[in-house]
């Protein structure tokens, strides 16, 4: 009997042996084909996330320019209502004027047309001399 279970214990030790070297390779060709899987599912997902960033930069992108767009509007509007209420105003805007002068804290150089039309340029001016 002891013959016996050498001679089986043998066969199966050469039995396990072959099918190690049968197994061994399908085993790595699978284990690559899961890590091929793994890898083009993370690429995926990758380009996927990439493709909601730039989806999210143009919607943001357009709010931006529709805030934009409002904000004109309403400067326009309140340039309209300003000259509009400034229109036939002479005095008023020559107040403004002459306040806007009186309260600069650098003087300011006024070019007084002539009768040609052309301003004077900088008379009277003294460089320190």
């Amino acid at each position: 009997m002891p013959a016996f279970l050498g001679t089986v214990g043998t066969f199966f030790l050469a039995a396990l042996v072959a099918l190690g070297m049968w197994g061994c390779p399908r085993y790595d060709v699978y284990q690559q084909n899961l890590k091929g899987e793994a890898e083009l599912a993370r690429a995926t997902q990758n380009r996927q996330i990439k493709i909601q960033e730039a989806r999210a930069e143009q919607e943001s992108a357009q709010m931006r320019a529709a805030a934009e767009v409002e904000r004109a509007k309403g400067v326009a509007e309140a340039n309209k209502i300003i000259g509009d209420s400034l229109r036939g105003n002479e005095a008023y805007l020559r107040y403004l004027w002459i306040q806007g002068l009186q309260e600069g804290a650098t003087p300011q150089v006024v070019y007084v047309p002539t009768e040609a039309g052309l301003p004077i340029l900088e008379a009277g001016r003294t460089n320190g001399k």
